[in-house]
């Protein structure tokens, strides 16, 4: 469980990150440290990528349909314009934002905000997604959640798609993804790899 940190007298924000497979609780966990943020009195503000309208436009919603109002970004360099008051900044799906979303959140951690971000860490080929590994390598604080495999019910990280879709952005949910554990994501890539009969 992650507990918020309190640093008297720090002069800076910092960056957590969310990260793991599909299904794994991910935006569950950005949505829950965002309702505290506010039940704490804090001024929050929430971004997502344009793209990724499964659920809402203008909301970040989770799988169990729990969500948080959130505009929606074309591109990360809209976050220059956070206005001063806000102190917490949350971030959905954030392997769908351009490279400089690194850039970009740590200029608000540079200027005090504590940035929560989330996004799977890796794609279907389980390949680092997009932004994910340097917001790893810079982040302050990060949280690796699991899924459970719909194969064997072990720990998932990863997610398999379910398509021979080869694009790296396919939006969908378990009609096109499921999660599964390193053994099972493996035997099924290799199972997909063989030559039809």
């Amino acid at each position: 469980m992650f507990l918020e940190p309190h640093f008297s007298g720090q002069r800076s924000g910092w960056l957590e990150v969310i990260c793991g497979s599909m299904f794994s609780g991910k935006t569950e966990e950005l949505i829950r440290r965002l309702k505290r943020a506010r039940i704490a009195g804090q001024e929050v503000t929430v971004f997502k990528p344009a793209i990724d309208t499964r659920y809402a436009e203008a909301n970040v919603v989770s799988h169990d349909s729990n969500s948080f109002v959130a505009r929606p970004l074309t591109r990360s360099a809209e976050l220059q314009h956070v206005p001063d008051d806000v102190t917490v900044v949350g971030l959905d799906e954030a392997q769908f934002f351009d490279a400089d979303i690194v850039r970009f959140t740590q200029d608000l951690a540079h200027r005090g905000k504590r940035v929560i971000i989330a996004g799977l860490d890796m794609d279907f080929r389980g390949k680092p997604f997009g932004p994910m590994g340097d917001l790893l390598a810079v982040a302050e604080y990060i949280t690796k959640v699991h899924a459970i495999c719909s194969h064997c019910g072990n720990l998932a990280t990863h997610s398999y798609r379910l398509t021979p879709d080869q694009d790296t952005v396919v939006l969908g949910e378990k009609d096109l993804y499921e999660a599964r554990c390193r053994t099972c994501f493996r035997m099924g890539n290799m199972l997909a790899l063989r030559p039809a009969k």
